[in-house]
């Protein structure tokens, strides 16, 4: 079983970048009345309390979210702020929201949502998470369940895929993945998240996926300093397939955010 905690890295600056992306391409999503499908390949717990031990431990949150919100670089009608005040209004003035709860606030009754989590302790946190929610929990392999699902129903929806990287492999793979479900999916928006480090393993991945010609491709990076002596990511990335109207405007205000962390 994999041994991953996000705990220790909830929050961080990699949290940042990829919730503020995701909440504002939701945000942009529902703006119609036309329902969506929202489906997650690496749920994790969906709920994170940024005073645990392990959290406190590293610091990244601290060095995240707490000092984004705190110093206002996070504009207040910003969707990932309202979808972390309602979070902490459910659960405590210390509660981050992992993806799922991001995608449960901002979606509606009509939409559709699918989580995918493999470890049956992180499913099971998940689970209480979301006890009364209409999401589907799948405690499957989250590649296998977006091929399981892709075309889904309704159409129009989007499809994060968010491994910890542990399974090395997955570097070579995703690339296939992604194009087989876009050629499946085609009008899907298809959000991958991956970690920029120091030895470049994330690069070929990225070349696979640039040369493959997919449909409104759109990658943004931001770079920061290292959590600690010794770690090896050094910065934060996300590569879109179908990338909706907006997506580059956000991107742009991220690049001024973490410009004004430096």
């Amino acid at each position: 079983m994999l041994s991953y905690q996000h705990i220790y890295h909830a929050g961080n600056l990699a949290d940042v970048q990829k919730h503020a992306l995701l909440a504002v391409i939701l945000s942009y999503m529902t703006r119609k009345d036309k329902p969506i499908s929202y489906i997650e390949t690496h749920a994790g717990r969906g709920l994170y309390h940024l005073d645990a031990p392990e959290a406190v431990k590293t610091g990244e949150a601290a060095a995240g979210i707490d000092r984004v919100v705190g110093d206002g670089l996070l504009p207040a009608d910003h969707p990932l702020r309202q979808a972390l005040a309602s979070c902490q209004e459910s659960h405590g003035a210390t509660a981050y929201p992992g993806s799922p709860l991001i995608a449960s606030t901002l979606l509606r009754p009509q939409d559709s949502l699918h989580f995918a989590e493999l470890h049956p302790g992180e499913h099971e946190a998940l689970r209480q998470a979301l006890p009364r929610h209409r999401a589907k929990l799948h405690l499957q392999d989250g590649f296998e369940l977006a091929q399981s699902l892709a075309p889904p129903t309704p159409r129009r929806g989007i499809l994060l895929i968010d491994p910890s990287y542990e399974i090395k492999s997955d570097y070579g793979r995703i690339p296939g993945i992604i194009a087989h479900l876009h050629r499946k999916w085609n009008v899907g928006v298809i959000a991958l998240w991956y970690p920029l480090l120091k030895d470049g393993a994330h690069v070929p991945m990225l070349r696979a996926l640039e040369n493959q010609g997919l449909p409104g491709a759109l990658r943004h990076e931001v770079r920061f300093p290292p959590a600690r002596e010794g770690h090896r990511m050094i910065g934060s990335g996300m590569f879109l397939v179908n990338a909706p109207f907006g997506t580059e405007e956000e991107c742009a205000r991220l690049d001024r955010l973490f410009g004004n962390l430096s």
